[in-house]
């Protein structure tokens, strides 16, 4: 009886403000997106670093088949030079500022680039040959890159020496960056958020101030009575989080997935499978914020 009670006064409400639920849907819907986003700009910056930032600091690339410099004039790298460089490496001068150092053959760079390209049509127009091998060092302190590019650079069989951390840095710098301003923006959606699901809870109340007397008289509980109120709030806010995740799952789906990887000259893009974990989030926040906001405005403006 007390169920049926709460529903048929849940019911009633919606219908009566559903003007207002449906701002609180729509400003839900927006505010949770602009989460959303900012999650996916982390996951996108975490897909840069996985594979580029975190594991290598230096790489030392071998001449292939395609000359790119005078050091590789003579063709690919052969046995004795690749040998004559994992012998530098080891060697008392360089020794010192490696901390270790791992090679990639052009088979290992052409799955690390499938993997890191899946969803590109790049990755099916690459073959290992166009790729070089290369010597991933890991320095014991990155300041003393320069050393290891006096002592590389010129050797035979090296095509270049880049130091992947200083070519990266500016990338992740501006995508942090759009991070931040896409948090600050989704904070203060949110408070509007709040604010709106407040305002549509107390009018709400009020509006059924006769109705709410009459069940003060024959002994209705506080929370018989204030529950039909937040589960207003809580209904629109979680249908607008369930509209933002799939405004998420479009924007990696159609724009970065397709958009972006059509026109990608470089950049591994995220996965579908990876935006999974951000769902439960915004339903989670989104069903948070709205109760909070209602309790606290019962609390304020619905005496019982």
């Amino acid at each position: 009886m007390r169920l049926a009670f709460i529903l048929g006064e849940l019911g009633s409400g919606l219908r009566r403000n559903m003007t207002m639920v449906i701002s609180v849907i729509l400003v839900t819907f927006v505010s949770l997106t602009f989460v959303g986003a900012a999650g996916l700009l982390q996951l996108q910056v975490g897909q840069l670093k996985g594979f580029w930032y975190d594991k290598v600091q230096v790489t030392v690339y071998l001449c292939n088949d395609v000359p790119t410099n005078t050091n590789c004039v003579a063709g690919a790298v052969t046995p004795d030079q690749k040998q004559n460089i994992q012998g530098m490496l080891d060697s008392p001068a360089v020794k010192p500022y490696v901390e270790k150092w791992t090679f990639e053959s052009q088979d290992e760079a052409l799955a690390h680039f499938k993997e890191q390209f899946a969803n590109s049509p790049m990755a099916d127009s690459v073959e290992a040959g166009n790729l070089p091998s290369s010597f991933r060092i890991k320095l014991t302190d990155p300041e003393k890159y320069q050393i290891i590019n006096e002592s590389f650079s010129a050797t035979p069989g090296v095509d270049s020496v880049v130091d992947q951390r200083k070519v990266l840095e500016p990338l992740f710098v501006v995508m942090n960056g759009a991070t931040i301003v896409a948090v600050g923006l989704a904070a203060l959606m949110i408070i509007c958020a709040a604010l709106l699901i407040s305002t549509t809870i107390k009018l709400s109340a009020q509006s059924r101030a006769k109705e709410i007397d009459i069940m003060r008289l024959v002994g209705a509980s506080k929370t018989v009575i204030q529950l039909p109120f937040v589960l207003e709030g809580v209904i629109a806010a979680t249908i607008g989080a369930l509209l933002a995740s799939g405004a998420v799952w479009a924007i990696v789906k159609f724009f970065m997935g397709g958009f972006l990887a059509k026109g990608n000259t470089g950049m591994p893009i995220i996965s579908t499978g990876q935006m999974f974990a951000i769902y439960p989030v915004l339903i989670l926040l989104g069903i948070v914020l709205a109760g909070v906001a209602s309790v606290v405005s019962l609390r304020k403006n619905l005496k019982v």
